[in-house]
């Protein structure tokens, strides 16, 4: 697994990291996912999508369904990538976005962390 680049962003005082990773095997997400979980024990979400080979997978991690993973997967899709995975941590800051702006808050943090 390679690290291709991190970015931040805030929204309505929650933070976004966001993660860009280029994977050696499916494996990896599992790991990588872990790993973030140790490093970033209080953040609230961490949604992910992958797309390896021909497989893809995405999860919204406890978001409302569909305003997170697919997001980062769409991202991956129109970028024509494989063999990437691309995360989202969110801080939650105590202001509720409502679908709309959170759907689009995953989608900036995505685009920010895919730009090299």
């Amino acid at each position: 697994m390679i690290l291709i680049n991190s970015a931040k962003t805030e929204i309505k005082k929650s933070k976004f990291i966001s993660y860009y990773y280029h994977l050696d095997n499916q494996l990896e997400v599992k790991e990588i996912i872990n790993n973030l979980k140790k490093e970033h024990k209080n953040a609230k979400h961490i949604a992910y999508a992958y797309v390896f080979n021909n497989t893809a997978g995405k999860s919204d991690d406890k978001e409302p369904s569909g305003s997170a993973g697919l997001p980062l997967y769409n991202l991956l899709q129109l970028n024509n990538l494989s063999n990437d995975l691309l995360v989202v941590i969110r801080y939650y800051g105590g202001i509720k976005l409502g679908i709309g702006p959170l759907t689009r808050a995953y989608k900036e943090a995505g685009i920010m962390a895919l730009k090299k």
